[in-house]
């Protein structure tokens, strides 16, 4: 009995491997066979051979991807190639969103080819947003503006740009930065050129009609369709304070210039002192030679007592006079 039981359970184990590895096997065939996928493709009016798939196995592109771009173009109207699906994903590219964007501009009316739609997305543009911009036109806002009229008043401008997207110029075009700031140049050109800041206070739509005279979305990917100035604000009187600037910086200088010339004449007045002490000192000196000179005479014969007496009374008569004359002033 118990043999039975033993070989009723080796034979029920056995039946439960074989299925096990019979549902692997079918898992991996699926996997490399994907007949639901080409079956999918086949009721949905695509044509693509199951030796397509497989290969795209190998090449280690999904083929649920490709099949179902392929089977939403067909769906929207749009003949589509399988190897130009399967190159655009191996080139790193987005096949799905290229797709939409293709049915989206076939929608629009908008002349749009898969060669220029992946290269657009290889460039690493958006290309569905691009398309949604050729028909919805986007609203850019400018940073503030900051521009000076010929009176010296500065002004702060604030416009938005309208533009919609050039599917010719996406490849190689320039971007929102460089429309940007062409709009902001041609603002500053503007008000610069202005007489007054008034005249740009009267008339704003005069800064538009400039701008857009100029041609700003040469060479980019877009087309500037107007430009709308949104708010206008008084700043700095520049001029004004240029010449504040100026009158200070002037100032500064005669006061250089002036106090260079007191420390010249306060220089001139040390050496002049100092000039006078020396010529007072050789006084002096003078001086205290005149007693020496005086004894030597005596000595020697060439004065006498009387014509001592004489330049004594002389002297004595000068300082009486210097007395006077000091006293009188």
């Amino acid at each position: 009995m118990s043999g039975i039981i033993s070989v009723l359970m080796s034979g029920v184990t056995s039946v439960f491997i074989w299925i096990g590895i019979g549902i692997v096997g079918l898992i991996v065939l699926l996997w490399f066979f994907p007949i639901t996928m080409w079956f999918q493709a086949l009721i949905s009016g695509v044509r693509i051979s199951l030796l397509q798939l497989i290969l795209m196995r190998w090449r280690k592109v999904p083929p649920g991807t490709i099949v179902m771009a392929m089977i939403t173009g067909t769906k929207a109207g749009l003949t589509l190639n399988a190897n130009e699906l399967e190159a655009h994903y191996l080139a790193k590219g987005n096949v799905p969103k290229v797709v939409n964007a293709l049915i989206s501009a076939d929608k629009a009316n908008i002349a749009l080819n898969f060669k220029m739609a992946a290269a657009i997305d290889l460039a690493g543009r958006d290309v569905f947003e691009a398309v949604q911009m050729s028909v919805n036109p986007k609203v850019i806002n400018t940073p503030p503006v900051t521009a000076v009229a010929k009176d010296g008043i500065q002004l702060i401008v604030k416009a938005r740009v309208t533009v919609r997207a050039n599917i010719k110029q996406l490849v190689g075009g320039a971007g929102e930065e460089t429309v940007l700031a062409r709009v902001g140049e041609g603002i500053v050109s503007s008000i610069g050129s202005s007489e007054s800041h008034k005249e740009v206070l009267e008339n704003p739509d005069s800064i538009s009609k400039v701008v857009l005279n100029k041609g700003l979305d040469a060479g980019t990917a877009f087309e500037i369709l107007s430009i709308d100035i949104a708010d206008i604000d008084i700043g700095k009187n520049i001029g004004a304070v240029l010449k504040i600037d100026q009158a200070n910086a002037d100032k500064n200088i005669a006061q250089a210039r002036a106090e260079e010339k007191r420390a010249m004449a306060v220089a001139v007045e040390q050496e002049m002192k100092a000039k006078a002490q020396e010529a007072r000192a050789k006084v002096i000196e003078a001086e205290a030679q005149v007693p020496l000179a005086i004894a030597e005479a005596f000595r020697s014969g060439n004065l006498g007592i009387m014509d001592y007496y004489k330049f004594r009374n002389i002297q004595a008569d000068t300082d009486m006079r210097e007395s006077i004359s000091k006293s009188t002033k």
